[in-house]
């Protein structure tokens, strides 16, 4: 790239030629270009805008826990939204910057007695992540909460998108369609037990822990949920359980989990969900479709 972002952005922190494994959840990946970390609206809007202005590529990450980076990295300037965590509460309502993380959040509902985000105890993504994949686990979803979310559109303007603008579906919002970057979100819960709410994350968890891979890393669950099926119950009825390639296999604990048991790259993964897709589709013709991001070159 000509152009020299640290020189241009002297109070933000940019890395260059950063590897990505060292943020990614699956520990694979290659270099990010420029690698930034904005800590407000008004730095986001500022890289945005000059990228746009000398035709640099922009890709945005959370805590990149559901996403796959590819080995040979990503162009450009990639923004990390991760210092952008602030979590405020006002009344029945709790907003989050991008960055939080999704656990983080409801840690602060539960203390300020609020319920309905009890679903998101475990799930490890950030909040701009959560709307902009409508992420959901036990029963909850997103969009089930979210009053409005703020949104960085392509214009370079802040504007805020209310849940119907949304236009939310299963793992799918808006968002991914229009290019927006999510750079807050505002949820209405009410009130309740706190006692009762610490409980219900506290099973939620153990349900997760005891069911799921958290012992080694992994992209959390890599496919959608076809209709009428579950993605893997499909995967263990293939016998696809322990399949490996190079680093990468498929969980032996849960079939919907690629975990990287022996330094992985992300061509292991790229080689076994197109395995795992093929060999489903020639036993079930069932076309499992990725939940997982895959980005970069």
């Amino acid at each position: 790239m000509v152009v020299n972002l640290t020189e241009q952005f002297k109070d933000i922190k940019i890395l260059k030629n950063e590897p990505l494994s060292n943020y990614t959840w699956t520990k694979t990946g290659g270099k990010a270009e420029f690698l930034a970390f904005p800590t407000s609206v008004d730095q986001t809007q500022a890289l945005l805008e000059f990228a746009q202005q000398n035709q640099i590529p922009v890709t945005v990450l959370g805590n990149a826990s559901n996403l796959i980076v590819s080995d040979n990295g990503i162009v450009g300037l990639t923004l990390i939204l991760t210092e952008m965590k602030k979590i405020t509460v006002a009344g029945e309502r709790i907003t989050a910057e991008a960055g939080a993380a999704y656990v983080k959040t409801t840690q602060v509902a539960q203390a300020a007695g609020l319920t309905g985000m009890e679903f998101a105890a475990g799930i490890p993504g950030s909040i701009g992540g959560g709307v902009y994949m409508n992420a959901g686990a036990y029963g909850g979803e997103t969009d089930y909460i979210l009053e409005t979310a703020q949104v960085l559109d392509q214009n370079g303007s802040v504007v805020t998108m209310t849940n119907a603008e949304l236009d939310f579906g299963y793992r799918h919002s808006k968002v991914q369609d229009n290019g927006g970057i999510v750079l807050a979100a505002t949820f209405k819960l009410k009130p309740g037990n706190k006692t009762l709410i610490q409980m219900e994350m506290d099973h939620l968890n153990y349900l997760r822990k005891s069911k799921q891979p958290l012992e080694y890393p992994s992209c959390g669950s890599v496919f959608k949920r076809p209709k009428g099926h579950f993605a893997g119950k499909l995967i263990h009825d293939s016998g696809l359980q322990g399949y490996r390639s190079g680093g990468a296999e498929v969980s032996k604990k849960h079939a919907g989990f690629i975990v990287n048991v022996d330094h992985a790259t992300a061509t292991d993964y790229e080689n076994v969900i197109k395995h795992v897709q093929e060999t489903v589709w020639d036993k079930f013709k069932i076309k499992l479709e990725t939940e997982v991001r895959v980005i970069g070159k």
